[in-house]
């Protein structure tokens, strides 16, 4: 795999100087196909497909925007599936042609030297391109580890959403590194990638952001967006919701963004594959301000399960990183309470600014308590842990009074037997 990538690199610095980065000889108003650009409302991208074909999955548009390629298929999971391409030459849109049998989700490298696509939804192949075309396609891993809608920046990073044996999850978006010759999937964490599945994904060229689908309830997916932040980590996502996302059991997928970070071309559909169509809406004005809106507080790790020893009091405090608000961790307040919403037991206190809980317990007890984290905005993350306690002092206490009162009641009892037993044997005096 070190190997491929130090290829596929040297390839694409070599050919930059072949390409015009963002030249426009084509007219403005035949960008796209000459299609109507759409504003907020998402509108079909008018794609040719065969018959019993629908255009799903991304689709990749090079620099000078004078090629668009995209895949068609038949349904999931395709029997019939291609890359095709439309061409602007002789200052006119040429096509479609097939480019490529039986792959899907074209991408290219960020000069358009490479394009890579996927073989069914594990495997990425790539193709080089040369001056009659493409080269033969070839796998870009020689193992059978699954890379999905794998992707290459400006910074010559490597990403994948990682379908592979042994994934914590099915689908963690994650970056593709090299250490000691083997490849591995470093998956970005929470909260960008959770116990729900992250699947198809576009990363921005410049890395400072991430559009990907995930699926919440089990039944389609949404598209949700993602800063990267000084530190290196992810914003908390957004759902970018309606008119994007559609209610119901729609899926949203197969993510692309125009090189001017306009437009957002995304596939959406049912239960029915006659119902997919690839899909553009204009973006830009929603990436600012899903930037500058408030960004709902995280669970960043998990508070612990306490056990209690009753020979002292009991002290916890959370530290600052449990929570995470990605608009400044100042804003948060805290608040505790049993996790059925009743008050903590009278024995517990919890300290809002110091993040503490302390008291000393009465009683055996298991109870579980929620911590709620609530923002400026009154947008709140909760987590929940149990605290256990077993009273040593009073149990053996209990312990050594039911074992007295036992021997106590056991004493009677003979006593009381052994004087039955005497008054029946006794002969009355009135008996002559």
């Amino acid at each position: 795999m070190k190997k491929v990538l130090q290829l596929l690199l040297v390839i694409s610095m070599m050919l930059i100087s072949s390409f015009s980065l963002f030249a426009q000889s084509i007219p403005e108003d035949s960008l796209y196909l000459g299609q109507t650009p759409p504003g907020s409302t998402p509108q079909i991208f008018n794609l040719s497909v065969t018959s019993g074909h629908r255009a799903c999955e991304r689709i990749a548009i090079t620099s000078d925007g004078e090629e668009i390629y995209y895949g068609e298929l038949n349904g999931y999971t395709p029997t019939s599936y291609r890359v095709r391409c439309y061409k602007y030459q002789d200052n006119k849109w040429q096509g479609p042609f097939t480019v490529f049998e039986g792959f899907i989700a074209p991408s290219l490298s960020v000069n358009d030297s490479i394009i890579y696509m996927q073989n069914n939804i594990f495997y990425t192949y790539y193709s080089i391109r040369t001056d009659s075309g493409w080269s033969v396609t070839k796998k870009l891993l020689s193992s059978n580890q699954h890379l999905h809608y794998f992707q290459r920046t400006n910074l010559n990073n490597s990403f994948a959403s990682s379908y592979y044996e042994g994934s914590p999850t099915d689908g963690n978006i994650s970056r593709v590194i090299v250490v000691n010759q083997d490849t591995i999937l470093q998956s970005f964490g929470i909260p960008l990638n959770s116990s729900a599945q992250e699947n198809d994904f576009y990363i921005a060229p410049d890395e400072s952001y991430i559009f990907f689908s995930k699926n919440v309830n089990g039944g389609a997916g949404d598209i949700y967006l993602s800063f990267k932040k000084d530190n290196g980590k992810w914003t908390n996502p957004k759902n970018l919701g309606s008119p994007i996302n559609k209610p119901g059991a729609f899926w949203e997928y197969g993510q692309f963004v125009s090189n001017d970070n306009k437009y957002l071309f995304f596939t959406s559909g049912g239960t029915s594959m006659s119902t997919y169509y690839t899909y553009w809406v204009r973006i830009d004005a929603l990436l600012d301000s899903l930037r500058h809106t408030n960004f709902v507080p995280y669970l960043n790790y998990q508070i612990p399960n306490q056990s209690i020893d009753s020979s002292q009091s009991f002290i916890y405090t959370f530290p600052d990183s449990t929570f995470i608000d990605d608009d400044g961790n100042n804003t948060l307040t805290y608040s505790a309470t049993l996790s059925d919403g009743n008050p903590l037991q009278a024995w517990l206190s919890f300290d809002p600014i110091t993040k503490t809980f302390s008291g000393t317990p009465t009683e055996t007890i298991n109870i579980n308590v929620k911590v709620t984290a609530t923002d400026s905005a009154n947008a709140t993350a909760t987590c929940t842990f149990m605290i256990s306690a077993v009273v040593t002092g009073i149990e053996e206490s209990k312990i050594k009074f039911l074992k007295v009162y036992t021997f106590i009641k056991i004493i009677q009892t003979l006593l009381i037997r052994q004087r039955q037993s005497s008054l029946q044997f006794q002969k009355p005096e009135y008996i002559h």
